[in-house]
């Protein structure tokens, strides 16, 4: 009779065990996963220099906001022979943005001369004691995107 109660303590024991195993392997694999998670967030490529994370979206969407206007900059230039600035060009239908700023970023056309321009976007100044930078980003004619200084 004995033998019968060890029997059935040792199996409530063995189950236990096999479930502190069980937890202790999801609790490893789960520091495992947000170690790499840290790493890679921590490593995570930033589209300009200086600038945080975060900015990547918007500065993705000035570049496509600065491209389009330039596109539709060059179609009027290409028609009209002159350029003109983003209030006749948005009058003139050939370009479509709902607004002419994306979040903090502002736009402008500069006609050189002939058939010379510039579409620029820029941001107001970040706070003196702020980490971020806000760049100033330029389009061309010859739509080449690049960082303003």
């Amino acid at each position: 009779m004995h033998s019968g109660r060890q029997a059935v303590a040792g199996r409530g024991v063995a189950s236990q065990n096999l479930l502190m195993r069980a937890f202790a392997l999801i609790l490893v694999a789960a520091a495992i996963m947000g170690g790499i998670y840290f790493y890679y967030v921590k490593k995570m490529p930033t589209s300009d220099s200086g600038t945080a994370p975060t900015q990547a979206i918007s500065l993705t969407g000035v570049r496509m906001d600065i491209t389009q206007i330039a596109q539709a900059e060059r179609t009027y230039v290409a028609t009209n022979g002159h350029c003109v600035n983003l209030d006749e060009l948005s009058s003139s239908g050939l370009v479509n943005l709902a607004r002419t700023e994306r979040d903090g970023y502002s736009y402008e056309i500069q006609c050189g001369s002939g058939t010379d321009f510039v579409v620029t976007a820029r941001h107001a100044p970040a706070a003196p004691d702020s980490p971020i930078r806000y760049p100033t980003l330029s389009i061309n004619q010859n739509m080449q995107v690049s960082e303003a200084q």
